[in-house]
């Protein structure tokens, strides 16, 4: 790299084994309309990380630019925290303003206009399909993928009440909720992670659903009182995973943040990315995933789900590591050929 001393992977970040576990055009800018100069940081001797302003989001961002710093001494790292519309518009669901793609374009944007030089995001709120000339050099590794049940007053989801009021703006939530508890209120949930808890404490709800990475990467972990987790309960594809997205042909761009890419991590995710991706779902569609290691394969299990009723198709399939694409594909076809279908187009 130019300028740099690579060190020695960062050894506080081991890849773990076990659970490793729609897109905003840009049409009219991907001939990069800005100088080269700008677009390229020219001599890299400052990164610039483009961020949501959320807590969580400076939290990942700042956990990339720290990993960064262990690995090249004599870089300079510094965030670029920016607002998007994901963050703004919190009275209506994602499914409803036009999906989760909505927390990347702004950051996108940046990239393109030569203001930042990578973004850093939570991988499930990565599109299927990335706009030109975009790519995800690094996934770090992943943090614990399940859902977490908290409640001031109850301990978990089967003791709640009948027709209790339950927080969560996700499809996929809701349709596993609705599976496991018809019987119950569910209510829109938005905002950052302290804003969800504030919700709770104030009495809207009896309980919500978040996810146990965000939590605990707040050092909310004890708000936790139960885990939701397979094979009854299963996250959303790359729940849990932090990804660095770039220009993929910055050559000196992709070879820098290789580096911190968890090869453990990778595989998982991609085999639950190929699974959404055969499946065109997107937050519009309750779709879950999660592939865990079994020995030098993983194993994969899917489910496409009404979060208007409960119903729910399953499938799983186990395959080599090396091929996970082919592997998220073999399980969206047992969906679809056990009915699927039916419900991604309701």
């Amino acid at each position: 790299m130019d300028g740099f001393t690579a060190s020695p992977h960062d050894p506080t970040a081991p890849a773990k084994r076990g659970f490793c576990f729609e897109s905003a055009s840009h049409e009219g800018l991907r001939r990069w309309p800005y100088p080269a100069d700008r677009r390229d940081n020219v001599g890299m001797e400052t990164v610039r990380i483009a961020t949501r302003k959320s807590p969580l989001a400076l939290w990942q961002s700042e956990h990339v630019a720290d990993r960064l710093r262990q690995a090249y001494p004599g870089l300079h790292v510094e965030l670029v925290p920016m607002s998007t519309r994901g963050d703004e518009v919190l009275d209506r669901s994602l499914a409803a303003i036009g999906g989760k793609g909505l927390f990347l374009k702004e950051l996108e944007l940046a990239m393109l206009r030569g203001d930042a030089d990578c973004a850093v995001h939570s991988l499930k709120d990565v599109p299927m399909e990335l706009d030109a000339p975009f790519a995800l050099p690094a996934m770090l590794t992943r943090h614990d993928p399940a859902d977490g049940f908290i409640s001031n007053l109850y301990a978990s989801l089967d003791a709640l009440p009948i027709a209790a009021r339950v927080g969560t703006s996700s499809l996929r939530r809701q349709a596993q909720l609705r599976a496991l508890r018809p019987d119950l209120q569910l209510l829109d949930l938005r905002g950052n992670v302290n804003t969800r808890l504030a919700k709770l404490d104030n009495g809207g709800y009896d309980a919500i659903v978040l996810a146990v990475a965000g939590l605990e990467r707040l050092g909310l972990g004890n708000r936790i009182v139960a885990r939701l987790q397979p094979p009854q309960w299963l996250p959303a594809p790359a729940q849990g995973a932090v990804a660095v997205e770039c220009d993929g042909g910055n050559a000196r761009l992709m070879e820098l943040f290789a580096r911190l890419d968890d090869a453990d991590t990778r595989a998982c995710v991609e085999a639950e990315r190929a699974m959404n991706r055969a499946l065109h779902g997107s937050c519009h569609v309750p779709v879950a995933a999660i592939a865990q290691w079994q020995g030098q394969d993983l194993h994969l299990q899917g489910l496409v789900g009404s979060a208007s009723d409960g119903r729910a198709v399953r499938a799983d399939a186990v395959g080599p590591a090396s091929d996970p694409e082919t592997l998220g594909r073999q399980v969206a076809k047992k969906l679809l050929d056990d009915g699927a279908g039916e419900l991604l187009n309701v």
